[in-house]
């Protein structure tokens, strides 16, 4: 069953100049009913997207973002899944929208390229016809109309010969051009919201880099909002305007691309940059991965659920990272019960120096 619960709209993302973001999320809450128990995938996240904006959305696996992203497109099973909380696209609520309303909203107004671009595309059919569907569907135009708009398509990702690989099947391209037919068929319908989950995964630097740049160049041509969910710190530098930093189904962080690469302020934005391993640094200085393992959501920790794996919890008063949790402020924030000085003393004295 999927309910709908108002939140709190203070809690929400507000505009500087207090219009309505193209994509506002609000207290969203996403729950699975499995035989072990309830989990938890996403608890209490608020985030807001404009026109033309690239937000990241970044953590470990497990951490919630895909969970997310598919409760915006309303693809997950009704039947074992609770959604709560609002989900606003250009001022139409998405949570507890009807199957029919969302399926006219999908592949035309919002649109999403999947991790896998081998399992997301049928072996059945030419990649030609995959992409020409959505175009029929949503545009009532003809095959024939379809078909040039799916070579056009083709060609406006990079596929080389177009109109002759139209007709080829998914498993006669390459890794980089199933990707790059993934992104025609996302776009085939000028979607105003694209979701992009790993879309470099599994691809070589060189063809993550061309795959970044067509998603950069495609968004300046049609203003195009896109949500980036990614592991990899170095593609949202690429790319993203704003971020979200992720765990355990929670908000920790969130600011500029620059705040959060620059001057992180949660331990565990500091933890995934000091994970990163660099070209420039001796062989000898050892990685500093973040100690421990992300929690069960079935049972997830009380307080800050970063708070078993973090090294400062000691510099908190009392027990208030296992008992309270910390609240994410609107704008620049970062929900951690570590004073503003101390973020600062320890970024500069203990976390910068890992990363020169």
């Amino acid at each position: 069953m999927t309910t709908l619960t108002k939140p709190d709209p203070a809690s929400a993302p507000q505009d500087p100049q207090g219009t309505a973001p193209f994509l506002s999320v609000r207290d969203l809450h996403v729950q699975f009913a499995t035989e072990d128990g309830t989990v938890k995938a996403v608890d209490g996240l608020s985030f807001a997207l404009e026109r033309g904006e690239t937000l990241g959305i970044v953590g470990e696996s497990g951490s919630g973002k895909s969970v997310t992203n598919l409760a915006v497109l309303g693809l997950h099973n009704p039947r074992n899944t609770t959604i709560t909380g609002e989900i606003v696209l250009d001022g139409q609520e998405l949570t507890g929208a009807s199957q029919r309303t969302l399926e006219r909203l999908r592949g035309n107004k919002m649109s999403m390229i999947f991790q896998d671009s081998l399992t997301a595309l049928s072996p059945y059919y030419t990649v030609g016809r995959q992409i020409a569907e959505p175009y029929m569907k949503h545009t009532g135009a003809s095959k024939k109309e379809a078909r040039s708009r799916a070579i056009e398509m083709l060609a406006r990702v990079g596929i080389p010969q177009p109109q002759t690989r139209v007709d080829d099947f998914p498993h006669q391209f390459s890794g980089g051009m199933r990707q790059r037919a993934m992104i025609a068929l996302a776009l085939v319908c000028d979607p105003e919201l694209l979701i992009a989950d790993e879309p470099t995964t599994a691809l070589d630097v060189t063809v993550q880099a061309q795959i970044l740049d067509l998603l950069k160049d495609l968004q300046q041509e049609t203003g195009t909002a896109i949500i980036l969910i990614t592991h990899d710190l170095g593609v949202i530098a690429h790319t993203a305007d704003n971020v979200v930093v992720m765990y355990a189904g929670r908000a920790m962080e969130r600011g500029t691309v620059r705040d959060i690469l620059k001057s992180p302020e949660h331990p565990y934005a500091w933890g995934l940059l000091s994970s990163i391993p660099r070209i420039t640094a001796s062989v000898d200085i050892p990685l500093s991965p973040i100690p421990g393992t992300p929690p069960s959501l079935l049972n997830p920790p009380s307080g800050c659920p970063f708070h078993p794996r973090c090294a400062f919890k000691d510099q908190v008063p009392g027990d208030l990272c296992a008992t309270e949790r910390p609240q994410l402020a609107p704008g620049r924030a970062s929900a951690c019960h570590l004073t503003t000085e101390q973020k600062h003393d320890i970024f500069n004295e203990q976390i910068q120096p890992r990363l020169s």
